[in-house]
């Protein structure tokens, strides 16, 4: 796996990031430490995966911005009031939500839940690239603080 990591470095994390933010089950924390482990610049790591995951992030904000509440109703039976109380919740919290975007499984519902009901696009992408690269940022002061570099 070293030898892959060396091979695609940052462009594969960069990939691995994005996916990894959108609807794909994938981890771009063991990536992302991966990379690093292999020699990676830590500053390139920290842009770079910050940027993919911020990317894939807004897809899955756009994906659910595309979203109808008509093909929900109709394709996966959520009746209207489960639609409302779950809107109820997105209210509650609103765009602070977008800060959590980077956690694992429930982020991606985050982010098409806040595309789907319509937060705001500019403030859910600067409260998402928050999030994202806070997160990153954390992995890279672990990983160092911890001597875990080659």
């Amino acid at each position: 796996m070293l030898d892959f990591l060396q091979a695609y470095g940052l462009w594969g994390l960069f990939l691995g990031s994005f996916l990894a933010a959108t609807v794909v089950p994938f981890s771009s924390d063991a990536l992302y430490a991966g990379v690093l482990y292999a020699g990676c610049n830590p500053l390139s790591c920290l842009l770079v995966g910050t940027l993919g995951n911020w990317l894939g992030g807004l897809t899955s904000f756009g994906i659910g911005w595309l979203g109808r509440w008509e093909w929900i109703e109709k394709w996966l039976h959520v009746s209207p009031e489960k639609l409302e109380r779950q809107r109820s919740r997105i209210d509650k919290w609103g765009v602070w939500l977008a800060l959590l975007t980077w956690l694992p499984f429930v982020g991606d519902v985050f982010a098409i839940a806040l595309g789907f009901y319509r937060i705001s696009p500019f403030k859910v992408g600067i409260l998402m690239l928050v999030g994202k690269f806070l997160r990153f940022l954390g992995w890279t002061v672990l990983f160092y603080y911890l001597g875990w570099s080659l």
